[in-house]
């Protein structure tokens, strides 16, 4: 097998990782477009967490942080390439990002439906907080 490369997304990458989301991602997102993807990278350029593996995109992690706490988005590794430790290698890298920026804890979006995502996440460290609920409203039309 060869190594796995992890790497900050570019701008010229934005067309391949909206692709891949498409195969790779569980569900959608209102920023799933050029626009918003590219907005993140502009105001974050470290923020989109790549991994590759022979050139090939094999993952992907969305690592924010606010100056107050640290988010992760769009966790997602192509079916082809799942529990090879690609999730675990974008997380490591994630981690390390919000440890250097200052960050405290990490949360973690993860839609409840699914099985999959939950158990890696579960494997990962992290735990549900029953508790909280997230709240949204659209501010695009």
């Amino acid at each position: 097998m060869s190594e796995l490369r992890i790497r900050a997304a570019t701008p010229d990458d934005l067309d391949a990782v909206l692709a891949f989301w498409k195969v790779a991602a569980e569900g959608t997102s209102i920023s799933d477009d050029r626009a918003g993807v590219e907005r993140l990278v502009t105001r974050d350029p470290e923020a989109l967490v790549l991994a590759e593996r022979d050139g090939e995109l094999a993952g992907t992690v969305i690592a924010g942080f606010d100056g107050w706490r640290c988010h992760l988005y769009r966790l997602a590794v192509h079916p082809g390439h799942r529990r090879q430790g690609i999730a675990s290698a974008l997380l490591a890298a994630a981690e390390e990002r919000f440890v250097r920026l200052g960050g405290r804890r990490a949360d973690a979006m993860v839609l409840t439906r699914n099985e999959t995502a939950r158990h890696a996440w579960g494997a990962a460290g992290y735990a549900a907080e029953e508790q909280w609920r997230r709240w949204v409203k659209p501010l695009a039309g």
